[in-house]
């Protein structure tokens, strides 16, 4: 009996872990479950088999081995396919978007929605969540909690907006405060019958985490993300597969970094930082184009650097000279951060396509790390990761500990 117990609460310890592993794609079968898990092969399949008592995972009823393979065949494991789903929303310069996110950042459904954001977030807040509902209704997902990703530093413990620099919102918004009494107005609910819980992060933040557990910053011990989304630029880091926030969620506001000191007055009150100088409209401008108001400022820069960088003389003069400006940003970052691989998002990403080995010999220039043997500088490649990181805000609890957070002790 003892021995019974032991192996249960073992298996139970092990849950969360177990489920990590299958949603960053790390355990792909029961075999890789059990070394990873470092427990016997009768634990691994206890806790397989619980977790898709849960309905968060399958397993492969019919294993079949790889082809000349010896030895028994593994049970393949994989994201329960009508399993629950995270409530995600992403506030920006141009608009909103909600999403549904099931395990292994697996996009479900999503919902754009463009205006002007106001100077009440609560409105915005509302809107976003409004279209988040009518997903769940008419997918008939359930819900394990609600992520959302602001352009601005989000403080912790408070859950507030400090800098929404690129919204009209009033500094120190209580945006976590207000999403939460934006779900529990719209009847979002768990299994338990009660309100979920909804979380707040900074956009460039969450699009790191989502990346680095599902993209291109998986296996990066010190991964750094830069991005330019909508209007300005961002920064975050993870180590070690956690975010590193700073002692109050302050941490990594690398738009802040003066690059051109010649340059414009940037929001902050400073001169020609990176982010006034290689955001989309930095882009737009540089290249002697005047936005329009029919979409989005980084769909504008976009189209136009797809479009007319091989033709163009002024669109390419652009392109270097941000690609130039970001160089020297992240040159600086390299010096200070060391880290083992840079990921770019947004428009940045377009830069790094359209001139890869320009930036890279920029970096390398400047940075002490880079001579001595190169940082590798990849783009991006979830769509909306933004959206994905702040899922994963939600998915977290039940990562922790799947039990407690669905409500079975």
């Amino acid at each position: 009996m003892t021995q019974t117990r032991t192996r249960l609460e073992r298996g139970r310890s092990a849950l969360g872990p177990a489920l990590a592993l299958v949603h960053t794609g790390r355990a792909p079968t029961r075999a890789v479950l059990t070394a990873e898990l470092g427990v016997t092969r009768a634990t691994a399949g206890a806790v397989a088999a619980e977790l898709e008592a849960l309905g968060l995972i399958q397993v492969d009823s019919r294993p079949l081995g790889a082809a000349g393979a010896q030895g028994r065949p593994s049970h393949r494991l994989s994201i329960a396919p009508h399993g629950p789903v995270a409530l995600a929303a992403q506030v920006h310069a141009d608009g909103f978007r909600a999403a549904l996110v099931a395990l292994g950042g697996q996009t479900v459904a999503t919902a754009p929605g463009c205006m002007t954001v106001p100077a009440d977030p609560a409105h915005v807040i509302d809107a976003v969540v409004e279209a988040g509902a009518r997903l769940l209704r008419e997918t008939g997902r359930r819900c394990v909690g609600a992520g959302l990703a602001v352009p601005s530093a989000v403080a912790e413990p408070e859950g507030t907006a400090l800098n929404p620099l690129h919204v009209a919102w009033p500094a120190g918004a209580p945006v976590r405060e207000l999403f939460n009494r934006s779900l529990a107005a719209a009847g979002i609910r768990g299994d338990d019958g009660e309100p979920v819980t909804g979380f707040a992060g900074n956009d460039v933040n969450l699009a790191a985490l989502a990346e680095h557990r599902h993209g291109a910053g998986g296996g990066a011990q010190h991964l750094l993300c830069v991005a330019t989304g909508h209007r300005g630029v961002g920064g975050a880091l993870v180590l070690d597969g956690r975010l590193h926030t700073g002692s109050a969620g302050l941490a990594l506001e690398v738009g802040h970094l003066t690059v051109n000191p010649e340059g414009p007055p940037c929001h902050c009150g400073s001169r020609g930082c990176l982010d006034i100088e290689t955001d989309p409209l930095a882009f737009l401008r540089a290249a002697g184009r005047e936005p329009g108001p029919e979409v989005s400022l980084l769909r504008q820069a976009r189209d136009l650097l797809r479009e007319e960088y091989a033709t163009a003389p002024s669109v390419r003069a652009a392109t270097g000279q941000l690609i130039d400006r970001l160089g020297l940003g992240l040159a600086g970052l390299v010096n200070i951060l060391n880290p083992d691989r840079i990921i770019l998002g947004g428009l940045h990403r377009e830069l790094l396509e359209a001139d890869p080995e320009r930036l890279r010999a920029v970096v390398a220039e400047r940075s002490l790390w880079g001579r001595s043997g190169g940082v590798p500088i990849l783009p991006c490649t979830l769509d909306h990761n933004s959206l994905v990181g702040a899922a994963e805000l939600a998915w977290q609890p039940v990562l922790d500990d799947p039990l407690a957070a669905l409500g079975v002790v």
